[in-house]
């Protein structure tokens, strides 16, 4: 579906991404899972055909980003990090003058339909600067929807909600992938990812350090996690095999200890020694 061969955007002398090569397949949601400037929305930016690539090519459906944007742009929707709504019209009128721009076919059954989706179809003739942050970022998705894309990208989704919020626009994301649609989302979440995400591609300072379904990359680096604070106050993260291994050198601390399953930063701190933030 997607194929991205050496990809690489620099700016200058600093490689914002760095030789990316992978591929996303049909109808599963992929995620790039990294910290800010990791080069996230950079790759997005590229795919969506808003940045050039300074080397190196990519492919969606086939096509290819430097010579079919015009086809690629009919079957391909974004939701960027900015929310772009007209916050003087309702949700309605949105989605109204966004098919009207994009000539959608029977665009007032395609608009009841996504509105319903994101379950705002209630909330059609509000003003959109009545709405939460959370209904916007689901407006932006049932925008997004309209076209009926193939392939759906989603910058930092729930960026700025809070934990209750995130978790209904998790949902609202998992309803997206029907009809075998593809969703490639950006996230510093880790929990966003490890919840949403068929496959994780981990990205720091540009390049792929890591890519596998969530549950493999936490076993490349082991099941659990003892947690504590040392003499320094810093936070430190011991990964062990087992469980059995986790406690013995929990056993062992003289600090308040935490043992705990691995998470996705557990595997970025093993291979970046760094956390996300």
């Amino acid at each position: 579906m997607i194929r991205l061969a050496n990809l690489t955007k620099a700016y200058g002398t600093i490689a914002a991404v760095n030789d990316l090569s992978f591929t996303i397949r049909k109808g599963e949601i992929f995620g790039l899972l990294g910290p800010n400037g990791a080069g996230k929305t950079t790759t997005i930016k590229m795919l969506t055909m808003l940045a050039k690539p300074t080397s190196g090519c990519a492919t969606i459906d086939g096509l290819d980003i430097a010579t079919d944007q015009k086809e690629i742009k009919r079957r391909i929707s974004v939701v960027p990090q900015e929310n772009n709504l007209d916050r003087e019209l309702t949700a309605y009128e949105n989605l109204l003058i966004y098919g009207m721009l994009h000539s959608v076919p029977g665009r007032q059954s395609k608009i009841s339909a996504c509105l319903h989706l994101v379950d705002l179809w209630d909330r059609r003739d509000n003003l959109v600067s009545r709405f939460s942050g959370g209904m916007q970022r689901r407006l932006l998705i049932a925008r997004a929807l309209l076209t009926e894309p193939s392939v759906l990208f989603l910058d930092e989704p729930s960026i700025g909600l809070d934990p209750q919020i995130r978790r209904q626009m998790w949902d609202t994301i998992r309803k997206t992938r029907i009809d075998g649609r593809t969703v490639v989302l950006t996230t510093h979440y880790i929990e966003e990812a490890e919840a949403l995400c068929d496959r994780v591609g981990i990205l720091s300072k540009g390049a792929m350090i890591a890519l596998d379904t969530p549950d493999a990359l936490k076993a490349m680096v082991g099941k659990y996690a003892v947690e504590f604070v040392n003499g320094d106050g810093k936070m430190i993260q011991q990964v062990c095999r087992d469980r059995e291994e986790a406690y013995a050198i929990a056993q062992g601390m003289d600090s308040r200890v935490t043992v705990r399953k691995t998470n996705l930063e557990d595997v970025f701190i093993k291979l970046a020694g760094g956390r996300i933030e």
